[in-house]
């Protein structure tokens, strides 16, 4: 299935909804093939590209966050081959930048999260993000103990041995370095060394190889150490991870103790405090890439000083004081063949353009969303152009597609010279395509504007509706049963046999019933067998007893992704509390919708939807037939034993002094506590600081106690 490749700025909070989901699933994909099995489909810039659409995705639209998003993992799993190795400390990712104004935007976000003006006086460190594999050396007594893969960010596969082979890594350290040091870096194989293996693998008459880094990440997990000994592999080190004593207080000072404990450093590491600076170094670097004897696919920037890194902290998967800033895509010219509409479980009718194979990035690529009605002919959702009103796309246009962040290119203009007289105006269907029911845009009721979607108003009566719930409900981050895949799917939801059919969740968790009192047997169905249909029923039954926040995420509830998911599971502890908390939630008043609405990352719009969710008579049949079958389980509270906020709801309002706004709502997570953005009687306390207004009155109303920031201070701890 074809991937949206809206620009995210256009993109509707449901298509933004539905290409977060086809985005996690295809890069759990490619992060299986690239770190578990070192067999690449795509390109690393291609891979880039889809965490960079799924990252600005995630930014416009932060209530939908999966929790299996590329943006809350690191890698994969580990292989099985190695022993596994769980590190001291997880080993996260990047984000990533791709222009000029993303690492100003990085660089304000800095001083904004630590509450300074953007003066020049925090210093950036910049260098060479090698193309390589991610590694962790752990020495214990100053000797090499352990070495490391990355595997998922939390456990990784020990490959000791074949690191023993690589010169470059000393395997002990000096008299003066600490008792335990984690030692973090890029193992790579030299341009040059890449070139004469396969001269030697071609004058041998075998194989050669497709670049660098699957060379090195292939020799490192060999088997054979004496295989990975002959391949040249080499090491860079600029990170770390667990140290019992730390030898420097700035990035920088870290990464020249490394070399001087005889670990190769980048040379091409700088410290700079302008954004003017380190895009300028930047720039130098892109202009060496060239001559480099190893691969490098952009610059890396880290706040120096690491007390600010550590006031700074971190998000699921990365750190708020680094980043990646990516060098740039490629583009390419093709032709559009087709439009074709796909529709999807909300109704959502998405056009779809068929292009002429062209290899972009070293991947050919033969079709790129088109998102919607407007996008087609040249307007963003706001309703300003984003093209020339004459480049609309039309069938047999010559158009420019870029891999700049999508799955499949995203059309960025039509080449309106090579446009032939015949090419005329798509027309977008007022029919569904799958079940022929009206297609309609909605109008938004506050801004009396079209919405840019168009939905068959078909329901459960359009097959691609409810044949696309069915999907995800058992999706991974979901019910996440494994044997029902797409094709599983699609043949259980078209089947006629009342022994066989599924077209309904609810419908799963009976299959095995309606099996044993049937003639008609699944094992003996082509595509099945003995064993697949009791590895099927197994699963099944595995999620009978399943985590509340995958329970409200199943449902499909239009605009609840994985990260709303949990936070209504946090807040309401079980299904139970949750339904009965809904279905008197509506009208928008009461204390169950202020409840609902108190809930920092919901909104208004979110809880709306989940309030409509439960108001339809058919989701509340659907839902209660799935209850008889499945218990959700209460869930666990978030709680940090030794704190006293632990599992208390608090407040900031008013203009913090002590700390910013996004400080102060980490710092309280961290301990274990959750942070409303409204007051209600469920509020424990209300941090109040100069110009609080409502929410201190609220509070001051319902009894809440309010404090002070150096009260708040005094009961966290400091």
């Amino acid at each position: 299935m074809a991937v949206d490749t809206i620009p995210v700025e256009t993109l509707t909070e449901e298509q933004a909804k539905a290409e977060l989901q086809r985005l996690a699933d295809e890069i759990a994909h490619h992060d299986a093939l690239y770190h578990g099995k070192d067999k690449p489909e795509i390109s690393d810039a291609d891979y880039d590209a889809l965490k960079r659409r799924n990252d600005a995705i995630e930014a416009q639209f932060p209530q939908l966050v999966r929790t299996d998003s590329p943006s809350q993992r690191v890698g994969a799993a580990p292989a099985g081959i190695f022993a596994q190795v769980v590190h001291a400390r997880p080993m996260l990712s990047l984000d990533n930048t791709f222009s000029d104004e993303d690492v100003q935007d990085f660089v304000s976000s800095v001083y904004r999260f630590l509450g300074q003006m953007p003066d020049n006086s925090i210093a950036f460190t910049a260098e060479p993000k090698i193309d390589g594999l991610s590694m962790s050396l752990r020495y214990e007594n100053r000797k090499l103990v352990t070495a490391a893969t990355r595997g998922d960010g939390t456990t990784g596969e020990n490959v000791t041995a074949n690191i023993l082979t690589i010169k470059e890594i000393p395997t002990e350290l000096p008299a003066d370095a600490p008792d335990v040091v984690e030692v973090r870096g890029e193992v790579y194989m030299a341009k040059s060394d890449f070139l004469a293996l396969n001269a030697q693998m071609e004058a041998e008459g075998k194989q050669t190889y497709v670049n660098p880094r699957n060379t090195a990440s292939g020799s490192l997990r060999q088997l054979d150490p004496k295989v990975t000994a002959n391949r040249k592999l080499r090491f860079f080190a600029y990170a770390w991870g667990e140290m019992s004593q730390m030898p420097a207080e700035t990035q920088w000072d870290m990464v020249q103790v490394f070399g001087r404990w005889g670990f190769p450093i980048n040379p091409l590491t700088r410290r700079l405090s302008s954004v003017a600076a380190i895009i300028a170094h930047y720039s130098d670097i892109g202009l060496q890439r060239p001559d480099l004897d190893y691969d490098i696919d952009g610059v890396v920037y880290k706040v120096d000083r690491l007390d600010l890194q550590a006031r700074l902290g971190f998000r699921s998967r990365s750190p708020r004081w680094a980043t990646a800033h990516k060098f740039p895509a490629e583009q390419a010219f093709t032709t559009v063949e087709a439009i074709d509409i796909q529709v999807g479980r909300t109704g959502a009718l998405t056009p779809v353009a068929r292009l002429t194979p062209i290899t972009v990035g070293g991947v050919v690529v033969t079709n790129a969303t088109l998102h919607n009605e407007d996008y087609i002919k040249g307007i963003g959702n706001s309703g300003d152009r984003i093209r020339p009103e004459e480049h609309d796309i039309r069938i047999g246009d010559t158009v420019i597609v870029q891999r700049a962040g999508d799955v499949i290119p995203q059309v960025l203009d039509v080449v309106l010279e090579k446009r032939e007289a015949g090419h005329t105006p798509y027309v977008f269907p007022k029919a569904c395509p799958v079940c022929g029911s009206h297609a309609v845009r909605e109008k938004n009721e506050k801004t009396g504007k079209l919405d840019s979607v168009t939905r068959c108003t078909g329901g459960f009566v359009c097959r691609a509706q409810a044949v696309e719930h069915i999907k995800h409900f058992v999706s991974r981050n979901a019910f996440d049963i494994e044997g029902l895949g797409t094709k599983q799917v699609d043949f259980f939801f078209e089947s006629d046999d009342p022994a066989l059919m599924i077209r309904t969740a609810p419908d799963i968790f009976t299959l095995k019933a309606r099996q044993d009192q049937s003639l008609t047997k699944l094992e003996n169905i082509e595509g099945f067998g003995r064993v697949s249909v009791r590895k099927l029923f197994e699963a099944i039954d595995a999620r009978r007893e399943i985590a509340l926040n995958r329970v409200i995420f199943a449902l499909g509830i239009r605009h609840v992704g994985e990260t709303t998911a949990k936070l209504l599971a946090r807040s309401y502890g079980s299904y139970a509390a949750f339904a009965e908390a809904m279905q008197v939630a509506g009208p928008k008043f009461g204390d169950a919708w202020n409840e609902l609405n108190s809930i920092d990352g919901i909104g208004e719009v979110v809880a709306a939807s989940i309030v409509e969710f439960f108001k339809e008579p058919r989701n509340l049949e659907v839902v209660q037939r799935l209850l008889s079958e499945v218990t959700p389980l209460d869930a666990e509270a978030a709680v940090v034993s030794d704190s006293p906020v632990a599992g208390k709801t608090v407040v900031f309002t008013g203009a913090l002094e002590r700390f910013t706004r996004d400080e102060a709502k980490a710092r309280a997570e961290g301990l274990g506590a959750k942070v409303a953005g409204s007051v209600s009687k469920k509020t424990d306390y209300v941090v109040a600081g100069p110009g609080a207004g409502s929410k201190l009155d609220k509070a001051r109303e319902l009894g809440v106690e309010v404090m002070t920031e150096d009260e708040w201070l005094a009961l966290i701890g400091g």
